[in-house]
């Protein structure tokens, strides 16, 4: 049927007045589906009882500054003062459970008082947030992987110090270490550090932590470890092996290795796919008193790059290779290996969903103890919005061999665009509060799927 197209366009003939208003007008009506489902899910509650240990909480209290502080994540705001955008929104103010925002200053001495012990219990709720999701999704199959980004901080940031950052070497620098767990995409653990340090600082306590936790709290058939070149340490080595933990470590080529001298002597390489090649050897290091089975690679290039450094140690007709080695426990095809290995870009994705919408990289004050909770807070919104997807519907994906998320999860700007950002009224129809959606039909049938889901039982 065809459409007069006096029904389609519309005239603009002129400027409409803009009138400010007292009316209860939201511009993120899907704000009041999330703090449905975290006073369902009992997230709140949680996160209420973390603040029940201090003595003295102020007049907002810090468990409602935290739930405003989550909210500004949720919708966009990466500043302390953003939270003056949102001070006249209803559904904010209901989120938050207030009836006035706190002023900057406010939110930033609360941050402050979130010493180590509070955050301890954050921890402990990050984790909870990431056992719950896993078991609701059944997994038979845990993937941990380990890493370390740095954040930018300017020169006064308390606990700054100038480390590894090759793009801006002179500024100083948080390097906060984070565990993942690969099948759901959500955070395990949060350990901010000064940018001086190394990768691998604090990396050993962590992970023997999170594996017994894991055992304790899952009990999964098949736990893996995967790290990067960094973690290629001693005593972590000897606790994966003794551990019966399945792991894949990138391996450094370091002289007092002799890998370089044994890809030197290599004439037969097996090959893997199209470009790639690799053979499997065993690496005796008499120093830490180990065998380890490694694993090398090269991957055929079409031109010299900045990786090449290792170039010089062969003929030059040979071709240019980037050359790369695993060390690993595992026993799977050369390929299989490769994938997994492959797969720790998972968590490359997450932290950078973290910092590109959930403010991870912003520093929002000068003190130590309030930007090490900032970052926790990130974190916990982040594991909040992945229990959400999974809880409401997220599609299962089939599992390869790289160990990546199990559903198909939506970025945060996607969800904000389609869920969170509905223009939305409170009115009071015979008395009765009554929240009225401006929602086109998809965004609709979307909300009452979210709705009949979250009021499933478990």
């Amino acid at each position: 049927m065809r459409l007069r197209k006096g029904s389609i366009r519309a005239r603009v003939k002129g400027d409409l007045p803009i009138v400010f208003t007292q009316e209860k007008l939201s511009a993120y009506g899907g704000l009041e589906i999330f703090r449905r489902f975290a006073d369902g899910s009992g997230f709140s509650d949680r996160l209420r009882e973390i603040f029940s240990i201090r003595c003295f909480d102020g007049d907002y209290g810090s468990f409602r500054i935290t739930l405003a502080l989550i909210g500004m994540l949720l919708l966009g705001g990466t500043r302390l003062r953003h939270l003056r955008v949102l001070e006249r929104d209803p559904l904010f103010l209901r989120f938050a459970r207030l009836q006035k925002l706190p002023c900057d200053r406010t939110v930033s001495r609360s941050l402050k008082g979130m010493t180590s012990p509070l955050r301890e219990r954050m921890s402990d709720l990050l984790r909870e947030l990431a056992y719950d999701t896993a078991r609701e999704a059944g997994l038979s199959r845990v993937t941990l992987d380990l890493d370390g980004t740095v954040l930018r901080t300017g020169l006064c940031a308390e606990g700054a110090e100038r480390g590894f950052n090759p793009h801006h070497p002179k500024d100083k620098s948080y390097y906060p270490l984070t565990a993942h767990l690969a099948q759901t995409g959500q955070l395990l653990a949060v350990e901010n550090r000064p940018g001086n340090v190394h990768d691998s600082e604090g990396a050993y306590e962590m992970l023997a932590c999170l594996v017994d936790d894991l055992r304790a709290q899952l009990a999964p058939r098949h736990l893996e470890v995967r790290l990067d070149g960094a973690f290629f340490r001693r005593e972590i080595l000897e606790f994966l092996e003794e551990g019966g933990i399945e792991y894949a470590i990138k391996t450094p080529l370091w002289d007092w290795l002799d890998i370089r001298n044994t890809i030197r002597q290599r004439r037969r390489w097996q090959r893997v796919r199209p470009g790639l090649q690799a053979f499997a050897t065993r690496l005796v290091i008499p120093k830490w008193d180990l065998s380890l089975r490694v694993v090398v690679y090269r991957k055929h290039v079409s031109h010299r790059t900045r990786k090449n450094f290792q170039l010089d140690l062969f003929h030059p007709d040979d071709g240019h290779y980037e050359y790369s080695a695993v060390a690993t426990n595992k026993r799977v095809r050369l390929r299989t290996l490769w994938d997994f290995i492959a797969g720790r870009g998972g968590h490359e994705k997450t932290l950078g969903e973290l910092k590109q919408h959930l403010a991870f990289d912003t520093i929002p004050t000068q003190d130590w103890d309030a930007n090490s909770a900032w970052l926790l807070i990130s974190a916990l919104t982040h594991n909040l919005v992945r229990r959400f997807q999974l809880t409401t519907g997220a599609a299962k994906r089939r599992n390869g061999p790289k160990r990546t998320y199990r559903y198909v999860l939506e970025s945060l700007r996607t969800l904000r665009y389609e869920l969170l950002n509905i223009p939305a009224k409170i009115a009071t129809p015979e008395g009765r509060l009554q929240l009225r959606l401006a929602a086109a039909p998809g965004t609709q049938r979307r909300i009452t799927h979210v709705l009949e889901t979250m009021h499933q039982p478990a």
